[in-house]
């Protein structure tokens, strides 16, 4: 059976398409979140499965759930994807429509882990620097990990830079063991 992010390539890039072509990227991305954070529900994950329950009447929820939120087109998408059994792969169809959407607007998602909670300047300053060293706009995500003791790890797609007092002291024990 294919991989769930290969299954899920085609409708992100059929969304990102027809998004981009009406220049509806950002309204596309709102869409998107909200009908994974639905599929991502455990009552609605039983309801997927229930072979008692049409694709239509699927459908229907996760329409009635998002009533005024989603617009025509997005409403006959969450209906091709019941058709063919695939609204499990609502989240992976985020992920490659954002990653798709990002790299249009030149934008990279940075997730920041800071030992304590960053200032305004601290955080303008961080992102400038990382925008030197991407080339690209970034899109910070900031969170707290107190275990991280000091300092902050960053991660842009692949690439993680640890410049936490942490991953410095598990260096100096793997160098003093060594």
């Amino acid at each position: 059976m294919a991989e769930p992010i290969t299954i899920a390539r085609p409708y992100a890039e059929a969304v990102f398409r027809l998004a981009d072509g009406a220049g509806k990227l950002a309204d596309w991305s709102a869409m998107l979140v909200a009908l994974a954070q639905v599929s991502d529900d455990e009552r609605m994950r039983v309801a997927m499965s229930d072979p008692n329950l049409s694709a239509p009447k699927v459908a229907g929820l996760f329409i009635s759930i998002l009533a005024g939120r989603l617009t025509p087109e997005c409403e006959n998408f969450v209906r091709v994807l019941a058709d063919n059994h695939r609204l499990a792969l609502l989240g992976e169809i985020r992920t490659q429509y954002e990653a798709r959407k990002n790299e249009r607007e030149g934008t990279v998602e940075a997730d920041i882990q800071s030992a304590f909670e960053l200032d305004r300047a601290q955080l303008a300053d961080l992102t400038a620097r990382l925008e030197q060293h991407t080339g690209r706009k970034v899109r910070a995500h900031v969170s707290v990990d107190k275990e991280l003791i000091g300092g902050v790890r960053v991660v842009i797609g692949d690439q993680v830079v640890d410049a936490s007092a942490r991953a410095q002291l598990a260096a100096l024990q793997s160098a003093l063991k060594a």
